[in-house]
Protein backbone atom coordinates (compact mmCIF):
# COMPACT_ATOMS: atom_id res chain seq x y z
CA UNK A 1 0.00 0.00 0.00
CA UNK A 2 1.00 3.21 -0.74
CA UNK A 3 0.72 6.55 1.29
CA UNK A 4 0.18 10.07 0.35
CA UNK A 5 -1.69 13.22 1.97
CA UNK A 6 -4.36 12.69 1.67
CA UNK A 7 -4.93 9.31 0.32
CA UNK A 8 -4.55 5.06 0.68
CA UNK A 9 -3.37 3.67 -2.30
CA UNK A 10 -3.97 0.22 -2.56
CA UNK A 11 -3.43 -2.90 -4.83
CA UNK A 12 -6.44 -5.18 -5.22
CA UNK A 13 -6.20 -8.58 -5.04
CA UNK A 14 -7.79 -11.02 -7.70
CA UNK A 15 -11.20 -11.51 -5.10
CA UNK A 16 -11.11 -8.12 -4.66
CA UNK A 17 -11.18 -7.31 -8.13
CA UNK A 18 -13.81 -9.64 -9.28
CA UNK A 19 -15.95 -7.87 -6.62
CA UNK A 20 -14.92 -4.69 -8.33
CA UNK A 21 -16.27 -5.58 -11.06
CA UNK A 22 -19.88 -5.90 -9.55
CA UNK A 23 -20.53 -2.62 -8.80
CA UNK A 24 -22.37 -3.68 -5.47
CA UNK A 25 -20.62 -2.15 -3.06
CA UNK A 26 -19.59 -5.28 -1.95
CA UNK A 27 -15.70 -4.53 -2.14
CA UNK A 28 -16.39 -0.71 0.06
CA UNK A 29 -17.81 -3.32 2.66
CA UNK A 30 -14.85 -5.83 2.27
CA UNK A 31 -12.11 -2.76 2.89
CA UNK A 32 -14.83 -1.10 5.67
CA UNK A 33 -15.09 2.08 3.31
CA UNK A 34 -17.99 4.23 2.77
CA UNK A 35 -20.09 3.81 -0.17
CA UNK A 36 -19.14 5.48 -3.45
CA UNK A 37 -20.92 5.80 -6.95
CA UNK A 38 -19.04 3.87 -9.87
CA UNK A 39 -19.55 2.34 -12.64
CA UNK A 40 -17.16 0.72 -15.06
CA UNK A 41 -16.94 1.63 -18.82
CA UNK A 42 -17.00 -0.85 -21.40
CA UNK A 43 -13.58 -0.77 -22.09
CA UNK A 44 -12.26 -1.04 -18.52
CA UNK A 45 -15.00 -3.92 -18.71
CA UNK A 46 -13.05 -5.81 -21.41
CA UNK A 47 -9.73 -4.93 -19.94
CA UNK A 48 -10.55 -6.76 -16.69
CA UNK A 49 -12.20 -9.83 -19.12
CA UNK A 50 -8.86 -10.43 -21.19
CA UNK A 51 -6.30 -8.52 -19.08
CA UNK A 52 -5.95 -8.17 -15.81
CA UNK A 53 -8.08 -10.42 -14.05
CA UNK A 54 -6.19 -13.16 -15.85
CA UNK A 55 -2.77 -11.88 -15.17
CA UNK A 56 -3.28 -11.35 -12.15
CA UNK A 57 -4.34 -14.93 -11.45
CA UNK A 58 -1.38 -15.70 -12.93
CA UNK A 59 1.13 -17.07 -10.04
CA UNK A 60 4.32 -16.55 -12.46
CA UNK A 61 4.04 -12.48 -12.70
CA UNK A 62 3.87 -10.14 -10.18
CA UNK A 63 0.31 -9.02 -9.59
CA UNK A 64 1.39 -5.36 -8.67
CA UNK A 65 2.03 -4.74 -11.92
CA UNK A 66 -1.40 -5.80 -13.14
CA UNK A 67 -3.61 -5.41 -11.09
CA UNK A 68 -6.13 -1.97 -10.45
CA UNK A 69 -4.63 0.21 -7.52
CA UNK A 70 -7.40 1.99 -6.35
CA UNK A 71 -7.20 4.86 -4.23
CA UNK A 72 -8.70 6.17 -1.17
CA UNK A 73 -9.67 9.67 0.01
CA UNK A 74 -8.85 9.32 3.58
CA UNK A 75 -11.02 12.58 4.81
CA UNK A 76 -14.01 10.76 2.95
CA UNK A 77 -12.97 6.60 3.63
CA UNK A 78 -14.40 6.43 -0.04
CA UNK A 79 -12.50 5.31 -3.10
CA UNK A 80 -12.11 8.22 -5.80
CA UNK A 81 -10.22 6.61 -8.68
CA UNK A 82 -7.83 3.72 -9.79
CA UNK A 83 -4.73 3.37 -11.82
CA UNK A 84 -3.67 0.20 -13.38
CA UNK A 85 -0.14 -0.85 -14.65
CA UNK A 86 -0.28 -2.36 -17.96
CA UNK A 87 2.03 -5.30 -17.21
CA UNK A 88 5.57 -5.71 -15.85
CA UNK A 89 8.23 -3.77 -17.06
CA UNK A 90 9.45 -4.46 -20.57
CA UNK A 91 13.51 -5.29 -21.58
CA UNK A 92 14.21 -1.13 -21.05
CA UNK A 93 12.45 -1.17 -17.67
CA UNK A 94 9.62 0.50 -18.81
CA UNK A 95 6.16 0.54 -17.30
CA UNK A 96 2.99 2.00 -18.41
CA UNK A 97 -0.24 3.27 -16.50
CA UNK A 98 -3.60 4.01 -16.91
CA UNK A 99 -5.49 5.94 -14.81
CA UNK A 100 -8.97 7.68 -13.84
CA UNK A 101 -10.97 9.61 -11.45
CA UNK A 102 -14.57 8.95 -10.34
CA UNK A 103 -17.15 11.76 -11.64
CA UNK A 104 -17.50 13.24 -8.39
CA UNK A 105 -13.85 13.53 -7.38
CA UNK A 106 -12.38 14.78 -10.28
CA UNK A 107 -11.03 18.53 -10.70
CA UNK A 108 -9.16 18.35 -6.95
CA UNK A 109 -6.00 16.98 -8.13
CA UNK A 110 -6.29 13.31 -6.88
CA UNK A 111 -5.36 11.87 -9.86
CA UNK A 112 -2.24 13.99 -9.67
CA UNK A 113 -1.74 12.82 -6.14
CA UNK A 114 -2.03 9.20 -7.28
CA UNK A 115 0.30 9.31 -10.20
CA UNK A 116 2.71 11.17 -7.69
CA UNK A 117 2.29 8.25 -5.13
CA UNK A 118 2.67 5.41 -7.98
CA UNK A 119 6.10 7.19 -9.44
CA UNK A 120 7.32 7.05 -5.77
CA UNK A 121 7.14 3.16 -5.39
CA UNK A 122 8.02 2.77 -9.00
CA UNK A 123 11.42 4.60 -7.79
CA UNK A 124 11.55 1.71 -5.02
CA UNK A 125 11.10 -1.10 -8.13
CA UNK A 126 14.74 -1.99 -9.22
CA UNK A 127 13.88 -3.17 -12.53
CA UNK A 128 11.65 -0.17 -13.29
CA UNK A 129 13.42 2.30 -15.37
CA UNK A 130 10.61 4.43 -16.56
CA UNK A 131 6.95 5.16 -16.51
CA UNK A 132 5.01 5.89 -19.78
CA UNK A 133 1.44 6.99 -20.54
CA UNK A 134 -0.77 7.85 -23.24
CA UNK A 135 -3.38 10.30 -23.33
CA UNK A 136 -6.22 11.63 -25.53
CA UNK A 137 -4.92 14.82 -26.93
CA UNK A 138 -8.39 16.42 -25.98
CA UNK A 139 -8.60 14.69 -22.44
CA UNK A 140 -6.55 17.86 -20.95
CA UNK A 141 -7.23 16.42 -16.77
CA UNK A 142 -5.46 13.71 -17.94
CA UNK A 143 -2.01 15.00 -19.38
CA UNK A 144 -1.94 17.87 -17.03
CA UNK A 145 -1.85 15.05 -13.79
CA UNK A 146 1.28 13.91 -16.39
CA UNK A 147 2.85 17.65 -16.53
CA UNK A 148 2.22 18.16 -12.85
CA UNK A 149 4.66 14.89 -12.38
CA UNK A 150 7.08 15.89 -14.63
CA UNK A 151 6.29 13.43 -17.44
CA UNK A 152 7.90 14.44 -20.89
CA UNK A 153 5.93 14.03 -24.37
CA UNK A 154 7.64 11.96 -26.33
CA UNK A 155 5.40 11.89 -28.99
CA UNK A 156 1.66 11.97 -30.55
CA UNK A 157 -0.89 10.57 -33.17
CA UNK A 158 -4.34 11.90 -34.40
CA UNK A 159 -5.49 10.56 -31.02
CA UNK A 160 -3.53 10.55 -28.70
CA UNK A 161 -0.19 12.09 -26.73
CA UNK A 162 2.51 9.54 -25.24
CA UNK A 163 4.78 10.48 -22.47
CA UNK A 164 7.23 9.50 -20.60
CA UNK A 165 9.18 9.69 -17.11
CA UNK A 166 12.38 8.90 -16.54
CA UNK A 167 12.96 7.84 -13.29
CA UNK A 168 16.48 8.44 -11.82
CA UNK A 169 17.71 5.73 -9.87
Amino acid sequence: MIETKRLLIKPLTYDQLVKYTLCDNSLEAELNLNTTSRTISPELKEAFEQTILPNVADKTKNYLYSTLWTAISKDENKMIGDLCIVGEPNAEGEIEIGYGTYDDFQGKGFMTEIVGGIIEWAKTQPIVKSIVASTERTNTASFKVLQKNSFLKTGETEQLFHWKLALNS
